[in-house]
C-alpha cells in the first residue's frame, strides 16, 4: 500500500507540473510518450514484439501524431499523409514479410496503435480548443475517467452486494456501479463551481457553466469508463497476466492507468465537437 501510494503521489505531482506547462512543447511530448508506452504495452501482451519492424512503426505512429496536432498551423491533410504513410509501410512490410508475419498480428498491430494514438491525441486537441479554457477540457476528460472508477471503488467497498461481471472483475458490484455514475455527476457540477471562482478571483475572467449539461451529460462517461476498465480487465485474463507492465509500482503499467481513458476521450471529444465548446462554458461580454 505503502508503494501504492507513493507512486500515486509521485504522478499527481508529475501531471499538476505538466499541467502547468500545458503552453510549451512538454505537454504534446507527454500525451506522445503516454501514446507511445500504451500501444508498446498493449503490443507486448498481443505477442506482437518479436516483429520488431513492424512494432517500431507502431511505436513511431504513436510519437508523431500528438507531436503533429499540437502545431495548428500543420493542416490536416498532412497529419493524414502522415498516418496514412506509416500504415502503408506497414503494409508493405506485410507483403515482403507474409510467410512470417501472420495477418491477424497486423490487425492488431494497425488497430490497436490507431485507436490508442487517435484516443490520445485527443488530449491534445482538446488543449487546443481555446486559449483560456483548454487545459480545463482536458483536466475535464480525465475526469470524466477517473471520477467514475474511484466513486464506483469507495460506494462498491461501502455496501456493494451484487456482483457486476464476475467473470472478468469479480470486485466490481452494481451498487458501485451506480454510485459512480451519481458520484461522477456531482463531481462535475462542484468542479464546475470551483472553476468559476478560481478563474474569476484569480485572473479576473466571468463566464458562465452550464451545470444541467455537467451533471447529465458527463456521467454517461461513467458507463464508458465502465466499458474500458472492463475491457482492459478481459484482456489481462486472456493472456494470463495480472497487470500490463510495471513502470508504475503498485500500479502495473500505463495501460492499467488509462485503459478507461482511452474509450472516455473519444466521447468528450465529441461532446464538444457535436454541441460546441458554449454546451459547458458561456462567455460573459
Amino acid at each position: 500500500m505503502k508503494q501504492r501510494l507513493l507512486t500515486s503521489f509521485i504522478g499527481i505531482a508529475f501531471a499538476i507540473a505538466v499541467l502547468f506547462l500545458h503552453k510549451t512543447i512538454v505537454f504534446p511530448l507527454v500525451v506522445a510518450l503516454i501514446a507511445v508506452m500504451s500501444v508498446m504495452e498493449i503490443l507486448t501482451v498481443c505477442g506482437c514484439r518479436k516483429y520488431p519492424v513492424h512494432f517500431g512503426l507502431c511505436l513511431l505512429f504513436a510519437a508523431v501524431i500528438p507531436i503533429l496536432t499540437w502545431f495548428t498551423q500543420v493542416g490536416l491533410i498532412w497529419k493524414l499523409f502522415a498516418a496514412s504513410l506509416i500504415v502503408f509501410f506497414m503494409f508493405a512490410g506485410y507483403v515482403a514479410d507474409h510467410k512470417k508475419l501472420p495477418f491477424d498480428k497486423l490487425s492488431v498491430m494497425v488497430t490497436v496503435t490507431c485507436l490508442i494514438t487517435l484516443s490520445i491525441t485527443c488530449l491534445v486537441s482538446l488543449k487546443n480548443m481555446s486559449d483560456i479554457h483548454g487545459i480545463c477540457y482536458v483536466i475535464m476528460a480525465l475526469m470524466a475517467a477517473w471520477v467514475p472508477d474511484a466513486g464506483a471503488y469507495f460506494v462498491g467497498t461501502a455496501c456493494g452486494k451484487h456482483k457486476l461481471c464476475p467473470e472478468i472483475s469479480p470486485k466490481k458490484t452494481i451498487e458501485g456501479a451506480v454510485g459512480g455514475f451519481i458520484i461522477t455527476g456531482i463531481v462535475f457540477v462542484l468542479y464546475g463551481m470551483g472553476y468559476k471562482y478560481v478563474m474569476h478571483t484569480l485572473w479576473n475572467i466571468d463566464f458562465d457553466v452550464n451545470y444541467i449539461a455537467l451533471g447529465l451529460i458527463m456521467p454517461i462517461a461513467a458507463v464508458i469508463s465502465m466499458i474500458g476498465d472492463l475491457s482492459a480487465s478481459l484482456l489481462k485474463r486472456e493472456n494470463n497476466i495480472k497487470d500490463f507492465g510495471k513502470l508504475l509500482p503498485g500500479h502495473g503499467g500505463i495501460v492499467d492507468r488509462f485503459d478507461s481513458v482511452y474509450f472516455v476521450l473519444p466521447y468528450v471529444m465529441l461532446v464538444f465537437n457535436a454541441f460546441g465548446q458554449q454546451i459547458f462554458i458561456h462567455s460573459v461580454s
